[in-house]
């Protein structure tokens, strides 16, 4: 038994674990050295003082956080498209989305962004305190909230602030009766100077809870309650997104794999790096002196008398090892190329009913086609918890139209399809569809368009 909040479920320690390797990876070359020895090992008799040296040389190849990167701009290739269901009033919420200037189309990328790279984000509705510490109401209308911009928001809650959940059984189906988490908070200090504060929240069906750790009065630290308050819900207007779900409120990032070898080549590279740094320094080797007296001069303008049978010569690497790394690394990052656009290749789904088995056939969709569906579906609890807030009775639907084709590379496709194009085997609307899908055509030109600015162009003229 425990009535301490700031201690985490298993669940959570477990999901730490592997977050522990994508978080560094997010953060780039200043977080992985950060990370030390727990990514980066010392070698066995490595001096401290050469592991330092060794650890501020390493650098990443960001492939993890580019692909996180890469995917996200699939997902969000079109604006996020509310229904026309969708309330007015949530309309205009939806431009300013968490009350900091983020529209719906910026934030949910950061939202889909950490749920890619972790596994799962989570979205909670706030509502504003309408009420003061004696508990009297801080306003008398309806009008005067309206006045006050009293309304609510979306906060996300990232998957490393979560404490602790538990759930209920309701209707045969798991649901969330208590959710706790780490929040900063920033206060005041001093006139100019502001300090940041952690508090742990705690949220209940129509209730919240704040708590703080303070002095306890014999030297330690205890967490206390600080503020609570009421919300007119009967549920937590909390909405959790996953990319790869392993259970209720759990899961696992959906690219691990490419994080470890994200990871595995950080660590090949620099050894990389340390044996060219050493290769690059050839050794002067001294044979057949044992004169402690003997003075050696090295440079162009002076010369070295060696004793009888005495030899003189630099060593250096032979380099084959060094061409070994070479190789080792780039199979890493044709490894890591493939890890990364295993979300783009479509795999066979079966429906989700009986009913639709029967009626349709099974759907052809890429992993990240659909994480992108299961946003949508986040997306509309998101709208719905709004909806909650402002007495209305749906929050509505909204769209995300996204790119799934597998890649083409340009610098290999595009002199394709030039030179086909040239030899007649390729028709211009197709080129210049095959263009636009590659983006080097804006998606707001069409081809009809375009063939009659090119028929009153005329042929165009030899370069004189």
């Amino acid at each position: 038994m425990s009535d301490d909040p700031s201690k985490t479920l298993p669940a959570v320690d477990a999901m730490r674990v592997d977050w522990a390797v994508v978080d560094p990876l997010m953060g780039g070359t200043r977080a992985m050295r950060e990370a030390g020895v727990v990514l980066l090992p010392k070698w066995p008799k490595e001096e401290d003082c050469d592991y330092q040296v060794r650890l501020k040389q390493s650098t990443l190849l960001p492939a993890y956080s580019e692909t996180i990167k890469n995917m996200t701009g699939r997902v969000f290739a079109e604006p996020v498209m509310l229904g026309d269901d969708v309330p007015e009033t949530i309309k205009v919420f939806a431009e300013n989305l968490d009350r900091q200037g983020n529209n719906l189309q910026v934030w949910s990328q950061s939202f889909f962004s950490q749920a890619l790279s972790h596994g799962l984000c989570h979205a909670l509705v706030e509502y504003p305190k309408t009420t003061g510490e004696d508990g009297r109401p801080l306003y008398k209308t309806k009008a005067e909230e309206q006045a006050a911009k009293v309304r609510p928001y979306v906060v996300m809650i990232r998957p490393q602030q979560v404490i602790g959940w538990r759930s209920g059984s309701l209707g045969g189906e798991s649901v969330l009766t208590q959710f706790w988490y780490m929040e900063g908070i920033e206060e005041d200090d001093g006139e100019f100077g502001t300090k940041a504060v952690a508090q742990i929240r705690v949220l209940d069906p129509g209730r919240w809870r704040t708590f703080r750790n303070v002095d306890d009065g014999n030297g330690g630290k205890v967490w206390k309650l600080h503020e609570e308050g009421k919300t007119t819900l009967k549920t937590i207007p909390l909405t959790t997104f996953y990319t790869n779900r392993t259970g209720f409120m759990t899961a696992t990032p959906p690219l691990l794999e490419l994080a470890h070898l994200n990871v595995k080549h950080w660590q090949s590279q620099s050894d990389q790096d340390n044996i060219l740094h050493v290769a690059r320094v050839p050794m002067l080797a001294i044979i057949g002196i044992e004169d402690e007296n003997w003075e050696l001069k090295v440079g162009t303008a002076s010369a070295t008398k060696l004793p009888k049978d005495a030899d003189m010569k630099w060593v250096e690497h032979t380099g084959k090892s060094i061409e070994s790394g070479r190789t080792s690394l780039q199979d890493l990052e044709d490894q890591m190329r493939i890890a990364g656009a295993k979300l783009l290749q479509k795999d066979k789904q079966a429906t989700k009913t009986a009913t639709q088995a029967e009626d349709e056939a099974a759907q052809e969709m890429s992993p990240l086609q659909t994480m992108a569906g299961q946003l949508e579906d986040a997306i509309d609890q998101i709208l719905q918890h709004f909806a909650d807030f402002t007495a209305q009775q749906s929050g509505g639907h909204a769209q995300v139209n996204g790119n799934f084709d597998i890649d083409f590379a340009p610098e290999t496709t595009l002199p394709l399809l030039l030179n086909m194009a040239s030899q007649s085997r390729l028709s211009n609307e197709t080129l210049f569809v095959e263009l636009q899908r590659r983006g080097v055509i804006s998606a707001d030109r069409d081809w009809e368009t375009e063939k009659t600015r090119l028929e009153e162009q005329g042929p165009a003229l030899g370069v004189m």
